[in-house]
């Protein structure tokens, strides 16, 4: 069954490009034709761009790397902010902070910085200060709590970086291409398709284009999610059924005379 069908597509308004006075020739392939100086976007194209991005980020899930979405247009940023957190991935929806992946150690800082505020609040500490620095300590958590949200349990590099306009997001996408991260990205007829590795050619200006995408790559997230869990788990059972095999061989077996009782139940010693 596939993940999403051409009438899907068609009512989410998928197939709506660009004006045709902004478009990039390199998108040429995946446009279907013409209307009224609106590129027609091929479904078809979009429909294969959405099936390989879809296993791709289910793989990597299965494999137990996250993907961080990003998208921070009003259209997308709930959609966003909604979907990856369902699907227990990273993202980011309301500002690109610049070096988000490149200068990774320094955001790190800033969210073990984060952890330290909120221990203060939750041990009562605070209390011990000033009202200023009680409102300084509560405008600095909550700034930075906004800018990291989604990226709170990012440890490394994600597995891919699924972006919502790369034309919008370029400084996300030229981190991505620095550091050899896969980039999956819904781009519309004015983007430029050569850095992007798995292309979704559609409207990413429409909200009920971008939310139907995001699902789609979110629920590919959420099987992957599940395959990496029940293969964790199979292998948990198999190493604890070889530990206690292994504990049993180490058992030494006591010698029983005919009457099924073993010497060492008389008091005397085993030979």
């Amino acid at each position: 069954m596939p993940v999403v069908t051409m009438q899907e597509l068609l009512e989410s308004g998928v197939h709506y490009g660009a004006r045709a006075s902004l478009w990039c020739p390199k998108m040429a392939p995946y446009i279907h034709s013409k209307h009224s100086d609106i590129h027609i976007i091929d479904l078809r194209e979009t429909l294969k761009g959405v099936i390989r991005a879809c296993r791709f980020l289910e793989q990597i899930n299965a494999q137990g790397k996250r993907a961080i979405f990003v998208g921070t247009k009003r259209q997308a940023s709930e959609v966003v902010r909604a979907e990856a957190a369902r699907a227990g991935q990273f993202f980011v929806a309301g500002r690109w902070l610049g070096g988000t992946l490149t200068n990774l150690r320094t955001i790190r800082e800033r969210i073990s910085r984060l952890e330290e505020l909120e221990e203060l609040e939750k041990s009562g500490a605070m209390a011990e200060f000033s009202k200023k620095m009680i409102s300084n300590i509560n405008r600095e958590k909550t700034k930075i709590s906004a800018n990291f949200e989604g990226i709170r349990e990012m440890k490394g590099l994600p597995g891919a970086i699924i972006l919502i306009d790369p034309k919008n997001e370029h400084i996300a996408l030229a981190e991505a291409m620095k550091l050899g991260v896969p980039v999956v990205a819904l781009a519309d007829t004015d983007c430029n398709p050569d850095p992007i590795d798995f292309l979704i050619p559609g409207n990413d200006d429409s909200f009920r284009s971008i939310s139907l995408i995001i699902t789609l790559m979110a629920d590919a997230c959420e099987r992957g999610r599940k395959k990496y869990q029940e293969t964790a788990q199979v292998q948990e059972r198999a190493a604890g059924a070889q530990a206690g095999g292994a504990q049993q061989q180490g058992r030494r077996p006591q010698r029983v005379d005919a009457a099924g009782l073993s010497a060492a139940s008389f008091g005397g010693k085993e030979e």
